[in-house]
């Protein structure tokens, strides 16, 4: 394992309970989105971008220059994710109520680290460990974060336990995911929580503008079938809340999200949602399916070209409404019972 800074020690409470964060958020969806009455004649004015822009190829770098949050700019392409998660959840950064008295902290497929590197620097006295498979991440971190290059698939090899493990956008990185839970579970202090955060698919749509045999819902389908030919679940994230209760994890909770494809909801923040979900999506579509259905499928480059076209046609097209499910699961291990 290889590390980009020292690590220093910390201090702070054990984790405690807290309040249900689905009751406490505002963002949560139980219901339907609702669109606008006549999308052929509205723009998005509002949020800076018009349906020509929509329509175009330089939506994903101009709406990363355009939006700038917290005195930050996200114009950096690896940011454009961590960002994308941050506005669908107001603002929160995590929802395990352990995560500001955690004194150990352990981020599963940091990638670029962003999560890692602000976590660490909301909170100072937790040490911070992001761990990926890949070393992407800056060199100038804070002084208690640190980032190892390791496969989790393996045997874990931390010796001192966590307060808080964090794994987002995962589904489809494993092959067995009652064991990587198993491990997790082995690697948290009693009283430690886990926070797990995927989409689901396929999409869905609630008036029925999605068809059943559209290019959005037979990319859905090709790529959960290319992952599970090459022995992943790329639609995992349904699983996780019964994965845990069965792991033995107490205070499960599931909290559920709406990624609009693109912006035709009618509230203004679901709409800026969609268009960072546009740029999100569209900008991955090929590097996934470039895995998923060319390796697990064995579909040509060509067929892969004129496949993906249809499929951003109908993820930019407004009158379609659909939108994928983000669920985010949390659980604790049980405290130990004093004798």
């Amino acid at each position: 394992m290889t590390s980009t800074s020292p690590r220093s020690p910390s201090k702070s409470a054990s984790p405690t309970n807290a309040a249900s964060p689905q009751a406490a958020d505002p963002l949560s969806i139980r219901g339907p989105l609702w669109c606008e009455a006549d999308v052929g004649a509205d723009d998005d004015s509002a949020i800076g971008v018009t349906d020509d822009e929509i329509s175009t190829a330089s939506l994903r770098s101009s709406i990363l220059e355009y939006h700038i949050r917290d005195g930050r700019g996200y114009h950096r392409e690896e940011n454009l994710q961590n960002h994308h998660l941050l506005l669908t959840f107001g603002g929160k950064k995590h929802f395990a109520p352990c995560a500001d008295t955690a004194k150990r902290v352990l981020d599963v497929g940091t990638g670029t680290g962003a999560w890692a590197i602000e976590f660490a620097d909301e909170h100072p006295h937790a040490e911070v460990i992001g761990v990926d498979m890949a070393a992407i991440q800056p060199s100038f971190v804070p002084p208690n974060c640190t980032f190892e290059v390791d496969d989790v698939e393996k045997d874990w090899t931390w010796t001192k336990k966590f307060d808080y493990i964090f794994v987002r956008l995962m589904a489809g990185s494993f092959a067995d995911w009652d064991r990587f839970t198993s491990q997790c579970w082995d690697s948290l202090e009693p009283g430690g929580w886990i926070e797990v955060i995927d989409p689901t698919f396929p999409a869905k749509s609630d008036d029925g503008t999605l068809d059943p045999d559209s290019p959005l819902n037979k990319w859905d389908e090709l790529t959960v079938k290319g992952a599970a030919n090459l022995g992943r679940r790329f639609d995992e994230g349904v699983n996780h809340e019964g994965r845990l209760k069965a792991q033995g994890f107490v205070n499960v909770q599931r909290i559920v999200f709406k990624w609009p494809t693109n912006t035709w909801p009618k509230d203004p923040k679901y709409k800026e949602i969609g268009l960072w979900t546009l740029a999100n999506i569209e900008g991955n579509l090929e590097i996934i399916s470039s895995i998923l259905l060319a390796l697990g499928l064995k579909m040509s480059r060509e067929e892969i070209v004129v496949f993906l076209a249809e499929v951003r046609a109908e993820m930019r097209n407004r009158k379609v409404h659909a939108y994928w499910e983000v669920l985010v699961v949390i659980g604790q291990k049980p405290e130990l019972e004093e004798e």
